[in-house]
């Protein structure tokens, strides 16, 4: 199932209403938005025309290419339950995106963002929330892969480019070995399993549980011989506290540049923490006091981290954008770009078409889906 997608285009020049000067404006963020329990989605209506605009600082000024007018028919019935992210497929010659919507299942966005197309998914898949998505590659045979937690189920999906389902990791249990003994015990215990997020670096996914008390990162091994064949390993870290190696609320993991580091969004503390992929802490990336990050993407130099709350509610949430972890502009797609369901910005990914950046955003609690272009004149 594929649907050409609609250009919005026309804009008016002009400044974003809400720039870099309200950056460093802190807010105490809603304790509903905290931790693993979260509102049910409100009432809404998706794909509202937007109002011709732009938003954020040269050079990274966006307008709005599509909106979720363009997704197909049943994403679009389905949309204002959106609570999930994208995976880009980087490798050369490729580019296409990744998403699933619950009720609908996995779709695709083409490299040149002018189509979108259903994927035939799973039953056992479409009934939950996959939070969020990462692409991989088998070293072994150079098979490509998806995977998806789903944060409602206690799982981790391993599908196909396709969208053939793989495998599927089932929560981890006592009987499990964890070199963290918090880990086992919790398990022990019975606690639930909620992941949130889930990257794939030398033969292990990095699965972050921020929507659970426990708030480490598991790890699980996956054959290089068979690439369906995924087990929880014992190599775990984080927890819930307030260390510069702790979380609160864990949101979302990915593969930092230079691939041998991990990026988390630490949501509650608005912070983005980097750690060696033996879980060892090396730094911390500051966001804006109160602004929730729910996730952060890189594509050459620059960042892009969408995020729950801004600095004034009534403009809705900044997407920021960073240069080499120096934030350099912040994107408004409610007050500026009239995408009247943005109030709260849950995951988005950078993409580059014929030399202009464009940011692929979903939003939360209404969701919505949008598509921004860089505007370069």
């Amino acid at each position: 199932m594929k649907k050409q997608l609609v250009s919005r285009r026309d804009f008016i020049h002009g400044s974003s209403t809400a720039g870099l000067m309200l950056m460093g404006s802190a807010l105490s963020a809603d304790s509903a938005l905290h931790g693993g329990t979260e509102p049910a989605p409100t009432a809404g209506t998706p794909g509202q025309t937007p109002v011709p605009g732009v938003s954020g600082q040269a050079p990274m000024r966006f307008r709005v290419l599509h909106t979720s007018s363009s997704l197909p028919e049943i994403a679009q019935k389905v949309l204002l339950k959106a609570h999930g992210g994208f995976a880009v497929d980087r490798r050369p010659g490729k580019g296409e995106t990744y998403f699933a919507l619950p009720g609908a299942g996995i779709m695709q966005i083409s490299a040149d963002l002018k189509t979108i197309r259903l994927l035939n998914t799973s039953e056992s898949m479409k009934k939950v929330n996959l939070h969020d998505t990462c692409t991989w590659i088998n070293p072994a045979g150079g098979e490509a892969f998806l995977a998806f937690p789903a944060n409602d189920a206690g799982k981790i999906f391993t599908t196909t480019l396709g969208g053939t389902l793989v495998n599927t990791l089932d929560s981890p249990t006592a009987s499990n070995d964890f070199e963290q003994p918090e880990v086992h015990d919790y398990f022990l215990g019975g606690g639930n399993f909620a992941p949130t997020g889930v990257t794939y670096l030398d033969g292990l996914y990095y699965v972050t549980t921020g929507y659970c008390a426990l708030d480490y990162v598991l790890t699980a091994r996956i054959s290089p011989k068979n690439p369906s064949q995924i087990k929880w390993s014992d190599l775990a870290f984080g927890g819930r506290g307030n260390r510069p190696s702790q979380f609160q609320t864990a949101h979302a993991v990915t593969v930092a540049p230079g691939g041998k580091q991990l990026a988390i969004s630490d949501r509650v503390h608005s912070e983005v923490k980097r750690f060696s992929r033996y879980g060892h802490y090396l730094s911390t990336l500051k966001m804006p006091m109160g602004s929730l990050p729910c996730s952060i993407n890189y594509l050459d130099e620059y960042a892009v981290v969408p995020t729950l709350v801004g600095p004034d509610p009534s403009k809705g949430a900044p997407i920021y954008i960073f240069k080499n972890d120096q934030l350099i502009s912040a994107v408004f797609p409610k007050a500026d770009l009239g995408l009247k369901n943005f109030q709260h910005n849950h995951k988005a990914v950078l993409q580059k078409v014929d030399g202009k950046f464009c940011i692929i955003v979903q939003a939360w609690n209404p969701g919505d889906f949008a598509i921004l272009e860089q505007v370069t004149s």
